[in-house]
């Protein structure tokens, strides 16, 4: 069994932490056949409708798909989504327990509509404000409860308000008193809030637009230090930049590391982040070296992209791909 191999190996033994915005995929599935004559629009005979986790969901999926066991922490609301939502988990053998309802929240549904293989449309339902008071104090009570029994704190942060700078920050200290890595997965809202978490890691649009950089910080001649000098401003231990086609780029401690793209068929690449954050945060804590985590995460991100819609890593399939690198 070779390094990448045994290092998946470990992962069945670790408890993940997901802390994050929760939501619900929905998706349409049917043909067209005709335009609509009321405007210049296909009409969809719907064959199938079914809702999947999204968000941090989806993050919660993956880490169970490769065999860690995982804990979620967030904020929904009291309608009919949040039972939906619930009842993906609880269908799936996976924990509600850490999952606040506050009451008049709208809980993030997004929802696509698809016709063969082609997504004609999406629509989200959502609110962009701050949970309550009451609701975040109510997170992070849980998240002290379990903090003695995992191994990695994963943030899953998509601007709908449950993350705060304030909570996120408390969150790393608590992390960093009891030595567990904390590893982000970020938007531009909190973009700045995480100083001093261990592996933080933007696509490269996501970097760009965080850091309100022009193109030419990102290019392949200058990524390194634009990488460098924002890893060391706020003092993370790693910095860990997915770049689509280009690959992926790794600062960890002392080591840099760049690693092509996997060439693959793509059908869509809804949920890759999702993918690569998880298999990143078991790497981690499974005490992978840095090129270990980025050839690892690099690879599970392509293998999920073959996938049509936003679907979990399939940890047999990572196994039989990580033993032929």
């Amino acid at each position: 069994m070779n390094p990448l191999s045994t290092l998946i190996e470990k992962f069945s033994s670790l408890r993940v932490l997901v802390i994050g915005d929760l939501m619900v995929d929905a998706y349409t599935w049917g043909k067209v056949n005709r335009i609509s004559p009321e405007a210049p629009v296909p009409v969809v005979n719907v064959i199938k409708r079914e809702s999947r986790l999204g968000g941090a969901g989806n993050v919660v999926l993956n880490i169970a798909s490769l065999g860690a066991k995982p804990y979620v922490c967030s904020v929904i609301g009291d309608d009919a989504t949040g039972e939906t939502l619930q009842g993906i988990l609880q269908a799936a053998g996976l924990s509600t327990s850490g999952i606040i309802t506050e009451k008049g929240r709208p809980t993030t549904v997004k929802e696509r509509v698809i016709a063969g293989s082609q997504q004609l449309i999406r629509v989200d339902s959502e609110t962009e404000a701050p949970v309550s008071l009451a609701s975040s104090k109510a997170l992070l009570e849980q998240v002290k409860a379990w903090l003695p029994e995992v191994d990695v704190i994963l943030f899953e942060d998509y601007d709908k308000g449950v993350l705060s700078t304030e909570l996120i920050q408390e969150i790393i200290s608590l992390a960093k008193a009891k030595q567990i890595p904390t590893v982000v997965d970020p938007k531009k809202k909190n973009f700045f809030a995480y100083s001093g978490a261990t592996l933080f890691k933007p696509n490269l649009n996501e970097l760009r637009d965080g850091l309100g950089l022009e193109a030419a910080a990102i290019a392949p001649e200058t990524i390194a230090k634009t990488v460098a000098d924002f890893k060391a401003a706020q003092s993370f231990t790693g910095l860990f930049v997915t770049m689509s086609e280009r690959g992926v780029y790794m600062d960890f401690a002392a080591d840099q590391i760049q690693i092509p793209a996997h060439i693959r068929q793509i059908a869509d690449v809804s949920g890759a982040g999702d993918t690569v954050i998880s298999i990143a945060a078991c790497a981690l804590a499974a005490g992978g070296s840095a090129a270990q985590i980025a050839e690892l995460a690099n690879l599970g991100g392509g293998l999920v992209c073959e996938s049509l819609g936003v679907v979990p890593i399939d940890v047999e399939l990572l196994k039989r791909e990580a033993g032929k690198i």
